[in-house]
């Protein structure tokens, strides 16, 4: 168990957090939700010890053990990869490397062998003897081949280092597991391993994420950040929000009698419990969710851009035709050979075993990128706009948002029409006057969806678009985008994302591609057909 006694954290111009009190109980996994600034990062630093609260305390279980997520992905370059997952539980590595220390000595004494025995008996009790079978599994269940296991960490890739890290994190059965963004950089099946992962895991998880299917599926509590508290409320993502949702709605309309509140509450309650029981967590959060009362859910204080596209024509019967293309980078076959042809009315998601295999198509795709081989043919009455999944080079300029944004506004669209625009993606009052260059990530995206609103396009090309965006703005965009009546082109770690948008998948990488039509993203993944071709395509 891990207990928050009256925890506050004070900087020099304001407060983070004001007398939490929290205990994180064993079988439990706590989505630690907030707004972007809240201090989730923060509080989870705490948690682990690395910050200091200005008061109260953190505590741990007599001889409980917590484990982090680092992302310190180069302290490690010369450490072998199965020893950086081993080195996840501290003292069992200790024991390992002196306990080898002894046994490798050529004058090996009594007093050696007496505290041989003490390290051995130790070792046992810590699990040592299956440390090893272990950290092989947590490797291959993140897809890190076999091969690479007794490899130097200095030969993986970025992503490998950061599936390693995670293995490191989970290995040792930790009484206490803080995750912050698990799955950034993980591959859908990683992903799906985790996920199994920390259903199955017995003790407590505390995980920030931004990935709304992840949270729906691991989460049996949500840990809310909000006006400097958290609170804990059983059940997962959407039952949070959609339980805070209406809150604030009863709490608007005070015109309504509390019978009538609370009939559309247990009406609320009862389809959820419905659905919370059909989960591996189910049992026991069924119950609490069927033991909630009115007074259990609160509105929250959270802000969400407004997101509509609206394109100003129709497709004709023409949208995209991709032949013959490849493409080499620094020397690396990135696409071979990839052929397509796009309806108007499709949704087409991108998936690849890696970022920049899509990345290099949908830059292909849009003009900023020239192939090898092979042509890209849109139609005549398309118009395109596109978010790229890194805009830096976008906002290399000392004008503000207000300027910036001018310059793809049309005559009619003044300033005053501009400045509540922008009043509506959460840019109030003398925010529009910042300078785009000193933007968050969060900021710079915020600000080319409004550059895209304004384009009017009917066909919107986006990487990766949920990067950078918290919650309330990855919803905000995921239903905007929904309604949209173009077509879309898109790459997206985001489960959510894919399953709510497209009706078509294309698998691809250097080796070819393997096409889905009409079909969601949950059907593709089910398909074992379809899941082993993929699986091969990307293992090529």
């Amino acid at each position: 168990m891990l207990t928050v006694t009256d925890v506050s954290l004070q900087f020099s111009d304001r407060k983070l957090f004001d007398d939490v009190k929290i205990k994180f109980t064993p079988g439990n996994c706590y989505g630690l939700i907030g707004a972007n600034g809240a201090g989730k990062s923060t509080f989870l630093k705490i948690l682990a010890g690395d910050i200091e609260p200005t008061t109260g305390s953190v505590s741990l279980g007599i001889n409980e053990r917590l484990s982090v997520l680092r992302q310190n992905h180069f302290d490690y370059e010369e450490k072998s990869v199965i020893d950086v997952v081993m080195m996840g539980n501290q003292r069992l590595y200790q024991i390992m490397k002196e306990k080898n220390a002894i046994y490798a000595k050529e004058d090996f004494s009594d007093t050696d062998g007496l505290r041989a025995a003490e390290l051995e008996g130790e070792f046992a009790e810590l699990g040592g003897w299956e440390a090893e079978n272990e950290t092989a599994q947590l490797l291959q269940g993140l897809n890190i081949s076999e091969n690479l296991h007794y490899e130097l960490m200095s030969a993986l890739t970025a992503g490998e280092k950061i599936k390693v890290l995670l293995a490191q994190a989970l290995f040792g059965k930790p009484d206490v597991l803080l995750l912050d963004e698990p799955t950034n950089g993980l591959d859908v099946n990683s992903i799906n391993w985790l996920e199994e992962f920390l259903i199955d895991f017995e003790n407590t998880v505390i995980v920030v994420s931004h990935d709304r299917h992840f949270l729906n599926k691991v989460c049996t509590h949500m840990a809310d950040l909000d006006f400097r508290k958290i609170k804990i409320y059983v059940g997962n993502y959407d039952f949070w929000l959609k339980s805070s949702q209406l809150a604030l709605k009863m709490k608007q309309d005070q015109n309504t009698k509390k019978e009538e509140q609370i009939k559309k509450l247990q009406e609320f309650i009862a389809r959820f419990s419905a659905n919370a029981s059909k989960s591996k967590q189910a049992t026991s959060r069924k119950k609490m969710l069927e033991k909630i009362t009115l007074e259990d859910i609160t509105p929250s204080s959270r802000r969400y851009p407004f997101i509509s596209f609206k394109p100003e024509r129709e497709i004709g019967n023409d949208l995209l035709q991709v032949e013959n293309l490849s493409v080499t980078i620094d020397g690396k076959k990135i696409l071979d050979n990839i052929n397509f042809t796009l309806r108007p009315e499709d949704k087409t998601a991108f998936i690849a075993a890696n970022d920049l295999t899509t990345t290099t198509l949908i830059r292909v795709i849009i003009g900023k990128l020239k192939p090898d081989t092979g042509s890209i043919r849109f139609g005549i009455t398309t118009s395109q706009s596109y978010l790229s999944k890194d805009s830096t080079k976008e906002f290399d300029s000392k004008l503000s948002i207000l300027d910036w944004l001018r310059q793809f506004a049309s005559k009619e669209e003044d300033d005053t029409f501009l400045r509540g625009f922008l009043g509506r993606m959460l840019f109030s009052k003398d925010e529009v006057l910042k300078s785009v260059n000193v933007l968050s990530g969060g900021e710079k995206v915020r600000v080319m969806l409004s550059k895209m609103m304004l384009s009017k396009a009917n066909v919107l090309v986006l990487d990766d678009p949920t990067n950078h965006l918290d919650l309330e703005s990855i919803t905000s965009l995921n239903n905007g985008l929904k309604d949209f009546k173009g077509a879309l082109i898109f790459a997206s770690h985001d489960h959510e994302f894919i399953q709510t948008l497209a009706n078509r998948i294309i698998a691809i990488s250097d080796r070819g591609m393997v096409e889905r039509l009409d079909t969601t993203y949950d059907e593709f993944l089910e398909n074992k057909k379809i899941r082993d071709q993929v699986e091969k395509l990307f293992k090529s």
